[in-house]
Parts: C-alpha cells; structure tokens; sequence
C-alpha cells in the first residue's frame, strides 16, 4: 500500500482551528480583505434594500405623490449601482487575497519540504507528495475564493434580510427562524461527510499522480516489459476509487441542497399563512406585508448557496489539514554553528551504526573509519552491504544510529548544514539533471556562473567535446533529466558538476557505471586528476577502477570485514580476492 504521509494529528484539528491558521496567511493582506468586507457589507444592504423598494412601492401606488414618482426611479438606479460597487470590491479584493494565500501556502509546503529528513522522502511517495503542491492547494484555493466570497457575500445578506424582517415584525421572523435547528442539522452532517469524502478524494489524487508519473517517467521498462495493460489496469483503479468517492460527494450535495430547500419553502408557506390571518394584517400595512414576505423570499437564493458552498468548505479544510500536518513535520535537525569557509577532508567514524526505522535491522553495524585528508579511499562489497548508506552519512541525509561520524576532528551535529554539504561534491549512480542547459546544470545553483569555469569543469569531465557537438553547445537544454542524453553522457555531466564545485570532499558512488569502456577511460584519467588533493569515497562496482585508490575496504552485512590496498587484498587472498576472481573470470581464457 502506498503511503500518504498524512499526519496522525491533522484529522482531529477541527474546522475553525483550521481556519484560524488560514487567516495567518491572510493578515499581511488584511487591507485587502477589509476592502472585500467593505464591499459585501454594501452588497447585503443594498439587496435587502429591494424589500424596502418593494414597501415604498405598494405604499406609493395607494398614495402616489409627485415626490414619490421622482424618488422611486433615483431609489432604483441607486441601488442597483450600489450592489454593483459591492460586488466589484467584494469579488476582485477577495480574489487578490485568495491568490496570495494559496501562493504563500504552496511556497511554505514546497521550501518545507526541501527541508524534511531523508527518512521522510524514504517513506513518502513522490506522487503524493507533489500532489499536496498542486491538487491539495488547489483545494484550499476553492475554500480560500469561491467559498469565503460567498460565505461572507451570501451570509451578510442573510443577516441583513434578519434584521430588516426583525424590525418589520419581530414575531413572524421568530416564527421563520424555527426551521434554523433543523437546516443546522442537515449541515452539520453533510459537513462531516463532505470532509470525510475530501479526504478520500485527496489521497486517491495522490494515488493517481503516484502511478501516473511512475508509468510515465519508466515508460522504457513498461513497454520492454509488455506491462501497458497492466499499468492501464492499475491507472484504472486508482481513477475508478477517485471517482466513487466523487460521485459519494455529489450525492451528498445533490440530496443536501434539496433537502434544505424544502425546508426554508416549508417555513416560508407557514409564514404566508400566518401573516394573512386578520389579527395580523391589522398591525401591518400592505407595503410591509409586501416588503416582509419580498424579504422572507430573498433568503432562499442566499441560504440556498451558502449550503452549497459547504462543499468546497470542507475540500479545503480537508487539504488544509494535510498541509498543515505535512508542515508540522519535523525539518532535518541543524543546530550546528560550526561552518568552516573550507575543510581539510579528514573523516572519522567511531562505532557507527545505522537502521532506516525503529524495529528495522542494523544496516551499518559498529563501523570504525578513519580518512586521512587528500586520502583516496574505495568501498566495494555486494548489494545491500551497506557501502551507499555509509557514505550517505557524511552529508548529513542520515543520522547514526548510534556512533559518532566526525569531519576534521569536528563531529557532524556541530556544524551548520548549508556550509557542510557545500563542501561536499556527491556523483551517484542515478544521475539527476534538471530540464534546463548543459552549463546551468554543470554550475547548479549558481547564478551567472563563469562560462570559463563552466567549459574547464567540462573539459576536465572530457564532456566538452560531445557538448561541443550539440546543436546550440552549453546552451542546448537537456530535457527532462537529460533524456536527449546516453547514459555515459549525463554521467560525466554529473562528474563535471562535482567539478565545478570545487568541494574538498568528493563521495563517487558507482560513478563510473554507465560508461563504456573508452570514456571510463577517459574518465579514469579524469577523476585521478579531480581526486588529487581532496579526500574521495569512492563506491565501485568495477574494480578495474580502484586499483589505484590508496585504500580498499570490503563490507559485508554492515560491517568492514577487510582493508588494504588492491595489491595487499590480492595477496591476503580473502573476500577481496574472491571478487575480483570472480569479476574477471569471463576475462580469463578458457
């Protein structure tokens, strides 16, 4: 099953906590906002103004008067000019706010995100996660503009129409009001079903974006592995799940709204009825009778949108407590201060351990290191040794079970993270380029980088010369993570980005892995050349590529089982040994 991510605490914030966090994101706009009050304020008065037209009419007509014929038409075109007004500050103010909100509110959940520990990305989809930056915000979007501008447009007119039937009669809108229990219990329980039916509706959103992009970005593997029904079908479930609790929702608000309706026409029929009994229309006359039963009617339309905006009130409540919960969760630790302007490259790990979660086994197992500066070290040994989490501690993307890993004598925890991995160059195996030029990803992250620097740290990466050869050179764009690009090409792009860095320590984790045999020679030549003077990890598969490293360590199951250099391993004739039989064997005549 694949995880959501969803904060233990979030479902349990209620829908006015919620909403109190909101409206921080809305007080430096509070000038806005207020503008937006000011315009439904003017709305609500000058539509429950028709009821009052409606009373000077009727009075008029029985009376007429030369004064009257002037002012009825001004009264009009007054305000209908007014609610105008209203609407135009109202709409286009709460708007400006709404937009400022969801952008502030996305930004906070994207830069926080860039934040969280390696262990939540471990544990996290990348398509759910990137559903909360898009279909979750989307839905506070909805609660922040359609939902707030009728919530306040639609409910100052209601309490206008209140007050103008309370001092028209006080009895018969006490009467009116009655059926109020009654529409707040049918609204209460289609909030907690909207909310309910939200929630399922966001996490299937993140199982469609899930199986959608891995389909999409694997697509070689899916068609080499004839999986297009497959993928089709599970596309399909993910969908069809979103779409039931859709159509749920629909039905809620397709039985709800009815539902309400009929009641607000019940209470009014009750109202008609009451007032045209002779004991009251002797206290009213037929102008306020007219104006009251006007007003008693306007209140359907607004009533009827505001039950309807309940929806989108509890979308957005829903995709508010997952971002708020994913915004509660706990960035990576730095509370360091130690930030050199460079180091030396001495590390030092004393009785390291690790596991990925409680009650998981000891990847690392009690590891004891020590790297001298400039010093070239390998780690080899078979998959799920160990060797990538090993050196994955050094930036910090994990923390140590138990142990102490130490940089110039300076443990980890000490210093300040952004300063530390600057100081670090990491060449993985899986190499990540982004949809931008050659140069921009060789200086990633610098702005108005060198063009001389960037062309050096190519050349010395031996990419200059393919790069040279593309249509429009370092500014040709790569594509989405380099697809224009082989294998062998994007790697020693990633090479030249490490290079350009200029970093004291240089982590190469299977870095030569998608090479053929001529660049990594070239590359070979290439890393001897970056190597001199930093201290380097190296991660090899290939061990033709280590053997000129200054020192070889063998893991297995977590632990050091050897080290040496290559020479010294072969004569011991242990576990190093045996690999580099068994690696060159098919080289070996028969």
């Amino acid at each position: 099953m694949i995880p959501t991510g969803t904060s233990q605490q979030a479902p349990q914030q209620s829908g006015l906590t919620l909403y109190r966090r909101l409206l921080r994101y809305v007080r430096p706009y509070w000038g806005s906002f207020a503008l937006a009050i000011f315009g439904y304020v003017i709305y609500a008065g000058s539509s429950t103004a028709l009821a009052e037209m409606m009373k000077r009419l009727i009075d008029g007509i029985q009376e007429p008067d030369a004064a009257f014929r002037l002012f009825l038409p001004l009264f009009v075109v007054g305000m209908f000019a007014a609610r105008g007004l209203g609407t135009f500050l109202g709409t286009y103010y709460m708007s400006n706010v709404a937009r400022n909100v969801v952008h502030a509110l996305r930004c906070d959940v994207f830069n926080h995100m860039l934040h969280l520990p390696g262990r939540f990305f471990d544990n996290h989809s990348s398509g759910h996660l990137i559903s909360r930056v898009t279909y979750h915000v989307e839905q506070v979007t909805g609660a922040a503009t359609k939902a707030v501008t009728i919530l306040l447009r639609e409910g100052l007119f209601v309490i206008g129409l209140v007050i103008y039937l309370l001092w028209t009669n006080w009895m018969l809108t006490l009467l009116f009001l009655a059926v109020t229990p009654l529409i707040g219990g049918v609204v209460s329980y289609t909030s907690k079903r909207f909310r309910r039916l939200s929630g399922r509706i966001q996490a299937s959103m993140g199982d469609v974006t899930h199986v959608a992009s891995e389909a999409l970005s694997g697509y070689r593997v899916v068609r080499t592995h004839g999986a297009e029904d497959y993928e089709k079908a599970r596309f399909a479930r993910a969908s069809d799940y979103n779409r039931q609790q859709s159509l749920k929702e629909a039905l809620t608000k397709a039985v709800s709204t009815p539902v309400i309706q009929l009641l607000v026409a019940l209470a009014l029929a009750v109202l008609v009825w009451l007032a045209m009994s002779p004991a009251l229309m002797d206290d009213m006359s037929t102008g306020e009778f007219v104006a009251f039963i006007t007003a008693a009617s306007l209140m359907a339309k607004p009533v009827r949108q505001l039950t309807e905006v309940n929806s989108e009130i509890q979308k957005g409540l829903a995709a508010s407590s997952e971002l708020f919960g994913l915004l509660e969760e706990p960035p990576e630790v730095d509370e360091g201060t130690h930030a050199p302007e460079r180091l030396a490259g001495r590390v030092t790990l004393k009785e390291v351990a690790f596991r990925y979660g409680e009650g998981q086994p000891e990847v690392l197992k009690g590891i004891d290191l020590e790297v001298a500066e400039g010093e070239m070290v390998a780690i080899v040994g078979r998959s799920g040794s160990g060797k990538s989490t090993l050196v994955g501690l050094l930036p910090r993307f994990y923390r140590p079970s138990r142990g102490e890993v130490l940089i110039d004598d300076v443990s980890l925890d000490a210093y300040r993270l952004a300063p530390l991995r600057r100081q670090i160059a990491l060449v993985s195996q899986q190499v990540t380029l982004f949809n931008a030029s050659i140069a921009d990803n060789i200086a990633y992250g610098v702005e108005n980088a060198d063009p001389a620097a960037v062309e050096a740290a190519a050349r010395s990466a031996h990419a200059h010369e393919f790069i040279e050869r593309l249509p429009q050179g370092y500014a040709t764009v790569v594509g989405d993570n380099g697809v224009m690009l082989s294998g062998g090409q994007r790697q020693r792009l990633a090479i030249a980005r490490a290079i350009f860095k200029d970093a004291p320590l240089l982590i190469l984790d299977e870095a030569t892995s998608a090479l053929d045999t001529e660049s990594e020679r070239h590359i070979q030549a290439a890393l001897e050349e970056v190597c001199k003077g930093r201290t380097t990890l190296v991660i090899a598969h290939r061990l033709s590529t280590i053997e000129r490293a200054d020192r070889i360590l063998v893991m297995e199951q977590g632990e050091i089982i050897e080290q040496g250099s290559h020479a010294e391993l072969l004569a011991r004739d242990g576990a190093y040994a045996a690999l580099h039989r068994l690696q060159f064997q098919e080289a070996t005549p028969a």
